[in-house]
Formats: structure tokens, sequence, C-alpha cells
């Protein structure tokens, strides 16, 4: 699998929507999904970068793309029920969402663990992505082969001191996505997670502050893994957690 190459028209006419596109891995993602052919929607909280993702996208030849603005911290079910009716009107599918928009908080003691911080945390990590994917369902419905990808991480798996909340979020994020994929094995939609690994990205930089960012891989490394789960050539992979990077 890790050898994996798209065909240059691996997403042709699908409609895809990447959360948290202004930055990153996202913004990296939504680049990559208009250069293999889909029609992106660009989702995140900050304006002026959506703005710059769908300029560059038209400048180098894409579909034109959508942008939603929207702050996953304070969204509520309805923004995403309406979000997917004027999806459902504009394109008359979806065939693909990329959970990519997080928020790490501060990495602290168990017990130094505030409320506040924990919440936002949960609703952007978890609670944002549950509702929009329930919102989302019956527009992906009308997809002939739908994929939803979460993205995961290494302490979603094994928890490590001090990164408390996030690593929290992460586990459930895993336990969200195998909860929907079982529920919808055998179904036109698949839900698999990405562990993108160690990446060059700002959140990173927050966690390891003193890190040489020359060792590690950026988005553009790992886009063969976010493609593969977009295109028809993943229809038979589902409830699978995959590590981008391989050690």
């Amino acid at each position: 699998m890790h050898n994996y190459q798209a065909a240059t028209d691996a997403l042709k006419d699908k409609v895809i929507l990447v959360t948290g596109a202004g930055d990153g891995i996202g913004k990296e993602a939504a680049l990559t999904y208009a250069r293999f052919g889909a029609s992106v929607i660009l989702l995140g909280k900050t304006v002026s970068k959506l703005t710059a993702v769908y300029d560059e996208i038209v400048a180098s030849g894409g579909k034109e793309p959508a942008i939603v603005p929207l702050d996953l911290k304070g969204a509520t079910a309805k923004h995403y029920r309406d979000m997917a009716a004027t999806i459902t009107a504009e394109f008359g599918k979806l065939d693909g969402v990329l959970h990519n928009a997080g928020i790490l908080g501060v990495l602290s003691p168990f017990e130094h663990i505030d409320l506040p911080t924990w919440q936002d945390i949960m609703q952007v990590n978890v609670t944002a992505p549950m509702l929009m994917t329930q919102a989302l369902m019956p527009v992906l419905k009308l997809s002939a082969h739908a994929s939803v990808v979460f993205t995961s991480s290494g302490v979603g798996r094994k928890g490590r001191a001090f990164w408390g909340p996030y690593a929290v979020s992460k586990f459930a994020t895993e336990g969200l996505m195998q909860v929907i994929a079982d529920e919808y094995d055998n179904s036109t939609i698949r839900v698999n997670c990405i562990n993108p690994g160690a990446t060059r990205t700002k959140m990173r930089s927050r966690a390891y502050p003193g890190e040489d960012v020359n060792l590690l891989k950026t988005p553009a490394d790992l886009m063969w893994l976010y493609v593969y789960l977009m295109s028809d050539d993943s229809i038979t992979v589902n409830g699978q957690t995959i590590d981008a990077q391989v050690k």
C-alpha cells in the first residue's frame, strides 16, 4: 500500500470536504485533491487562509472550490445540517470528508488539566466531527462510493504522559470511526482513520518547540495515503487506522 501511486484522474468528478483546509495537512490535502480532479469544499475558521487556498487551486487550473467559514468550537448541529443542505443543492452529492481540523491545547500534568481546555478539545476534536458526519450522512449516501476519513494520532492508541485531553480525544476519534465503520459496513460509505505521524506542521512545532523540523516529513510526503483513501482504489477498506509513515 505504501507504494501506492494514484492515476492523474483518481478523484475526477468527486466532491470532497476538507476541514482545517487553511493550513498544514488540510491545506495540502485540499490542493492535492483538486490536482487529482476533485471539487473541493474548504472548511475552516480563518477566511483569509481559505481564500488563499482557493486562489491557489484556481491559479493551478483546478475546479473552483467552495468556501465554508466555520469555527468548530462554536458550531451547532444546525450549522452542519444547513451545510449539508447547501452541499446537496450545489453539488448533488458528497464523495468524501476529511476530518483534519483539530486543536492540541496545552500539554500539562494530569492534575493541572482545567475543565475549559478539556471541553474545548473535546468539542473541536470529537463532538464537531461527530455532529458534522451525522448531518452529512444523507448527502454522502448520494455518492456511489463515499469515504469519511478521521485524523488520529499515536497518542490515540497508547496514552502518553502530559498529553491528557488531546490523547483522550484521539482515543475517542478511533472509537467513533470504528463504530460508524461497523454500522455502515457493506454500504456505499466507508470510514477510516489516518495517523499522519510526526509531520512538519504548526501543531507539531507547538508540541515539540525544540525539534529539528528538517528531520520531519512534510504534509506533501503523506498525500499518497490521503488520495488513496478518497479514491475508488480503497472501496474495500473500512474500519482501519492506517499509518502514513512506515518506521
